[in-house]
């Protein structure tokens, strides 16, 4: 092998672990860094002509990075709602910017926060998801930036109403007896209204009477409704089950489906059974609306399967956002970006996106977030190994300059 060989593998031996001490230095330098994926050196052998067993030709060593971007890392609870971590395949999908054209990138770091505006970020970088409606449906085909102001308040009419009580059997007939419940309109204000219920001289037959407590809330149509019971005491039929308000605060008019219970014999509402006393009294009254009195947004969390939620004054708690998981055929073939971004190359192949947990799609996990995937011991090990290799390449150069020396004096 001659001494400019000798050199010249000994210098691509030094430039080869210069190389790999500085991805070294990157992954101690992210130890601490949420959703760090470490990069390994690798080692390529280099020959400049033909070897056999008589001749040798040097040649030396070339060094290059391998990603280890599928390496899960360990799931870290937090105490910030937002924070998210996929436990699994696949990314969060973010966006540079949240109007349109913003460049799309793709994390593991899941540490986002609400900026000024509402939206969730994380470093100048917009989380993407489908908007869902209050049952976590998807509504939207298309991902948008992830903005908690969609939803600032909170509130629904009331659209149905079960009612059950026990109407003494006992009772005589023009008896009055009264109970009160609790409707929303679609301000989300609440409403009392009172049901009056009487006995009919008819054998079996009550009439309900159903009107808003405060007479100037607003005004009923219809309201009145003729009952009848079976002899055992259960519910025969109902004359209406509608209930139609028209409201006097600028609220819309509200249609109200009514339900009694099961006609033709139920007893899972309305019943009428002897009260025993001397005193009869409606009895077991109960009335269980829909609707949703008025709220004010008072936080926003992340569930498990990345369902993005928003809690409100008022108690409810809806969903907002379902995030988006995005995974790639390659996934150690992503450009890797500051702040832990990544972008899809011919490599990596296009993203897929799924929900959480769904095709191969890993699942995402609200209020935590996955730690950085350097393990120092393992590095230190490494540190020094390539600390080693690179000394003694220099001893090489200084034996080869040596040589050269005890050359060039022969020489003269």
């Amino acid at each position: 092998m001659s001494l400019s060989g000798a050199l010249s593998s000994a210098i691509s031996a030094l430039n080869a672990q210069s190389s790999s001490l500085a991805m070294i230095s990157d992954n101690i330098a992210n130890a601490d860094t949420v959703g760090f994926k470490t990069t390994s050196g690798m080692f390529e052998q280099l020959v400049t002509g033909a070897s056999n067993s008589r001749a040798y030709s040097s040649g030396g060593v070339a060094a290059f990075g391998r990603a280890n971007i599928t390496q899960q890392g360990l799931l870290a609870t937090t105490t910030n709602a937002t924070d998210v971590a996929i436990k699994g395949a696949g990314f969060f999908v973010v966006t540079s910017s949240t109007a349109s054209g913003g460049g799309t990138f793709y994390t593991r770091n899941g540490a986002f926060t609400k900026d000024n505006a509402g939206f969730l970020q994380n470093n100048g970088y917009y989380l993407e998801g489908w908007r869902t409606d209050a049952s976590g449906n998807v509504i939207g085909s298309s991902l948008e930036p992830v903005d908690t102001n969609v939803a600032l308040t909170n509130g629904g009419a009331t659209t149905k109403t079960s009612l059950a009580a026990n109407l003494p059997a006992d009772a005589a007939s023009g008896d009055v007896f009264s109970s009160s419940m609790t409707v929303y309109d679609s301000l989300g204000q609440a409403h009392t209204l009172d049901v009056t219920w009487t006995k009919s001289a008819t054998a079996n037959e009550w009439t309900a009477q159903i009107a808003p407590a405060t007479a100037s809330d607003g005004t009923v149509t219809g309201g009145t409704y003729t009952i009848d019971f079976n002899s055992d005491g259960s519910l025969n039929t109902v004359s209406s089950t509608s209930l139609d308000i028209a409201w006097n605060n600028g609220a819309a008019a509200s249609s109200i489906a009514l339900d009694f219970g099961t006609t033709g014999g139920g007893t899972n509402g309305l019943t009428q059974k002897a009260s025993g006393s001397t005193t009869p009294s409606v009895s077991n009254f109960s009335a269980e609306s829909d609707g949703v009195s008025f709220g004010t947004l008072s936080s926003i969390s992340v569930g498990k399967n990345g369902i993005v939620q928003a809690t409100y004054s008022n108690g409810q708690t809806v969903p907002i956002y379902k995030l988006a998981v995005a995974t790639f055929a390659d996934p150690n073939g992503l450009m890797a970006n500051s702040n832990g971004m990544y972008t899809s190359t011919a490599e990596s192949g296009n993203a897929t996106l799924q929900t959480s947990g769904q095709n191969g799609a890993g699942t995402v996990y609200g209020g935590e977030l996955e730690s950085s995937t350097t393990d120092t011991t393992g590095q230190f090990s490494s540190m020094i190994s390539a600390q080693q290799a690179y000394s003694a390449a220099s001893q090489v150069i200084s034996a080869v300059n040596k040589m050269y020396d005890t050359l060039i004096s022969s020489m003269r």
